[in-house]
């Protein structure tokens, strides 16, 4: 009976590790997170997170007007993302619908009808940074780090903006999702 409780104890333990391990500690998601946020904003800025249980929670309050989101434990490659705050609610519809299951292109047309009909307050222009990179095993540093921007403007088109609307080269600006409710601006800058 011992030896069953002792290995039932192990078990546990080793689940409670795995399950602790798989969740970055909160320190390292805010740390993290806040690399995608502008200089003039980070000790400001609202985090998002995951909880030791995986759960998406608040990690830090904010008193600026940025928001940052610490990189998904459940995605293999690292990515986190600051938005403006008036973006936040959109943004929150999104995982709100997601939670729910719904596929991208799902999400996009009722975010799409939502905006369109008013149930869904979306800026007239707002910002969002997406930072990249590759998470060191053994330090636990971010390596190969990459910042690019996008400037949310709802409905513009290229006619509107005078954009182009398909990729251009690194460091041009081009309009995404033209004369939608997600059209922006992506500004991709050059790998180093």
């Amino acid at each position: 009976m011992k030896k069953y409780l002792s290995l039932s104890l192990i078990m546990i333990f080793a689940a409670q590790v795995g399950t602790s391990q798989e969740i970055p500690p909160k320190e390292w998601q805010i740390k993290t997170a806040l690399l995608a946020v502008p200089a003039d904003y980070k000790d400001g800025a609202k985090v998002y997170g995951y909880d030791l249980n995986g759960n998406f929670t608040t990690l830090r309050e904010g008193n600026n007007d940025y928001i940052a989101l610490a990189a998904d434990p459940k995605k293999e490659k690292f990515s986190t993302a600051a938005y403006h705050k008036s973006l936040d609610l959109f943004m929150a519809r999104g995982r709100e619908l997601k939670a729910q299951g719904k596929e991208f292109k799902e999400i996009f047309d009722i975010r799409e009808e939502e905006v369109k009909s008013g149930k869904l307050k979306m800026p007239d222009k707002a910002t969002l940074c997406v930072f990249t990179g590759e998470v060191n095993s053994y330090s636990r540093e971010i390596e190969n780090g990459y910042l690019r921007y996008v400037f949310y403007i709802p409905f513009a088109t290229g006619e509107s903006t005078g954009l182009p609307t398909t990729p251009t080269p690194p460091g041009h600006a081009w309009l995404m999702d033209p004369g939608t409710h997600r059209a922006h601006i992506m500004i991709t800058p050059p790998k180093e």
